[in-house]
C-alpha cells in the first residue's frame, strides 16, 4: 500500500479550499457589491448573474473533493478499520459533506427564485422590501442565513480533514519525538 496520497489528499483539499472561498467571497463581495447597483432590481439580477457564473465551479470543486475524499477513504481504509478516531472523523465529514451540499443546492434554488423575481427590486440581495412577494421574501430570508451556513460548513470540512492528517501520524513516532524533545529540554 502506497504511502503518501498527494493527488487524492490535492483533489480532496483544493475542492474544499476552492468551495468554501467562493462561498464566502461570495456572501461578502459579490452580495456587498451589487447593492451599490443602479436600481435595487438590477443589483438582483447582477447577484444572480454572478453567482450563476460560479455555480459550474462550484460544482466541479464539489465534485473534485468528493472524489478525493473517496480517494482517502480508500486508501486509508486499514486505519479506519483500527483507529475509531479516524472513523468519527470520518462519519462527522461524511455528514458535514452532505449537509454543505444540501445548503448549496437550496442556496441555488433559493437564486433562481430571486432573479426570476429581480423585477420586484429589494433593499439587498438578502434584505426584502416591505411589500415584495411573499415568496421572494422568504426566499431573501433564508439565503440571508444560507450564504454563510454553507461557508461555515466548508469551512468545518478543511478544518476535520486537517485533523485527519494529524492523525495520520504514527503514534510510536510522536511518542519517540516527544521523548526526545524532554531529553533536550525543548518543550517549544
Amino acid at each position: 500500500m502506497p504511502s503518501r496520497n498527494t493527488v487524492v489528499r490535492s483533489m480532496h483539499d483544493v475542492g474544499a479550499a476552492a468551495w468554501f472561498g467562493g462561498t464566502l467571497m461570495g456572501a461578502v463581495a459579490l452580495n456587498g457589491a451589487t447593492a451599490k447597483a443602479k436600481s435595487s432590481s438590477e443589483g438582483l439580477h447582477l447577484a444572480s448573474v454572478g453567482w450563476w457564473r460560479w455555480f459550474p465551479v462550484e460544482l466541479a470543486a464539489i465534485a473534485l473533493h468528493g472524489i478525493g475524499g473517496i480517494g482517502l477513504i480508500l486508501s486509508n481504509k486499514e486505519r479506519l478499520k483500527n483507529q475509531e478516531e479516524s472513523r468519527t472523523n470520518t462519519a462527522v465529514k461524511s455528514a458535514v459533506t452532505f449537509t454543505a451540499i444540501g445548503t448549496s443546492v437550496a442556496s441555488g434554488i433559493l437564486g433562481k427564485i430571486i432573479d426570476n423575481n429581480s423585477d420586484q427590486g429589494a433593499e439587498g440581495v438578502t434584505e426584502p422590501k416591505p411589500d415584495a412577494p411573499e415568496g421572494l421574501q422568504t426566499a431573501q430570508r433564508v439565503q440571508k442565513v444560507l450564504q454563510w451556513v454553507t461557508p461555515a460548513l466548508t469551512m468545518v470540512i478543511i478544518i476535520l480533514g486537517a485533523q485527519q492528517g494529524e492523525q495520520q501520524r504514527p503514534i510510536k513516532g510522536l511518542f519517540e519525538t516527544t521523548a526526545k524533545m524532554f531529553r533536550r529540554g525543548n518543550f517549544t
